[in-house]
């Protein structure tokens, strides 16, 4: 297996990704809105096997102290090779960061933690639907 990992939004087809989302599973996400949110970001990461969109990741970062990870996504087939891990690399490098936070699935703490990232404290969040943020287990 040859994977290629890229940055380039223009030649992404985005209702592919919203099915590497959908089958994950990270849920139903809105093409027109994947498309804008990781355009928007400016470090993105797309996993290619050959033609076929695979996973991808995005970050944002302000350069020097704080970068946000989000959207880290796989189709389950290519889950538990490292792949994972490598976008994480990827993300990470370009932010040039020295403190790196991420949004994390429920249930995906594990994966996070083998990577050194700790639970914090004092995060908060504020959603524009809170009790489903809170069903879904996101929020307290």
């Amino acid at each position: 297996m040859s994977l290629a990992f890229t940055e380039d939004t223009e030649v992404i087809n985005w209702e592919q990704l919203a099915v590497v989302f959908r089958r994950a599973p990270l849920g139903n996400r809105d093409p027109v809105k994947l498309r804008e949110t990781f355009q928007n970001s400016p470090i993105r990461c797309f996993v290619w096997d050959g033609k076929e969109l695979v996973g991808a990741g995005r970050a944002i970062t302000d350069g020097v102290r704080y970068s946000v990870i989000f959207d880290v996504v796989l189709l389950p087939e290519y889950q538990g090779r490292g792949i994972g891990k490598q976008i994480m690399s990827f993300l990470t490098d370009r932010s040039k960061a020295a403190a790196v936070l991420l949004h994390a699935v429920p249930g995906k703490e594990g994966f996070y933690a083998k990577l050194g990232y700790r639970k914090m404290k004092t995060a908060m969040a504020k959603f524009p639907n809170p009790e489903a943020q809170e069903k879904t287990g996101y929020i307290e």
